[in-house]
């Protein structure tokens, strides 16, 4: 395999869902408050992050909120599981027919797929499942594994090793997703990044952060897959 691609999810690959909303309820019955989630900014942050931001906000000592984690997951993800049969996640532009030929390049040995994303892996197990995609989470780097994202892409690569029997350089290493700190966690293990707007920050923002290329969304598979393999050099937008 030339290339280990390591997808985000919200945004990404899939929009909507319950989550949010699921996210706010839990952290009421557990901790009495959810914090100033209505004007908080999840992208690109992990779970854990994000319950630890609202819950200091909320005037939460660091103690009592870790106490209190493995059951706000518990609730979190049994009503994450309720919520997704009535409003499941939505694929974005180009997803189904991207993923199509990827995994038709990874039966070929061309490219292993994972994850490196801020969902606890049951929740990013989840949100995939009701979109009806089903990338194995045996390589990926989630936020049940660690509450900084910039953690996830190397868990995610010692994955790899154990599963697929081989390391990987950080240049054969593609981080995709469509913030700011995703691009930010691939940049710090050396690995090339792929940014695609389709998520709340446009091409412009996205550029800014250097990411090795910028799109508009996955929308034009053939582009899209160029950009991943090795011999893809070009910038798109």
């Amino acid at each position: 395999m030339k290339q280990l691609l390591l997808f985000d999810i919200d945004g990404t690959l899939v929009r909507g869902g319950p989550a949010k909303n699921v996210f706010q309820d839990a952290l009421v019955r557990i901790y009495g408050t959810a914090g100033p989630i209505d004007a908080w900014e999840f992208s690109g942050k992990t779970d854990p992050q994000i319950a630890r931001e609202l819950l200091r906000e909320a005037g939460l000592p660091d103690d009592e909120i870790d106490r209190g984690l493995p059951r706000l997951w518990d609730h979190y993800l049994v009503g994450l599981e309720a919520g997704l049969r009535e409003f499941p996640m939505e694929l974005l532009p180009g997803v189904s027919a991207l993923l199509r030929a990827l995994e038709a390049l990874q039966e070929a040995g061309e490219v292993a797929l994972g994850l490196v994303t801020g969902n606890l892996a049951r929740g990013a197990e989840l949100k995939l499942g009701s979109a009806g995609i089903r990338l194995s989470l045996d390589v990926g780097g989630f936020g049940s594994d660690h509450e900084e994202r910039d953690a996830l892409p190397g868990i995610a690569l010692t994955r790899a090793r154990s599963m697929l029997g081989r390391s990987f350089k950080a240049r054969e290493v593609v981080v995709i997703g469509d913030t700011p700190r995703d691009v930010a966690c691939g940049r710090a293990h050396g690995t090339r990044t792929v940014a695609v707007a389709t998520g709340s920050y446009g091409v412009e923002v996205l550029t800014a952060t250097g990411a090795d290329h910028v799109i508009e969304s996955f929308s034009e598979t053939e582009q899209v897959l160029r950009l991943f393999l090795p011999e893809g050099e070009g910038r798109a937008a």
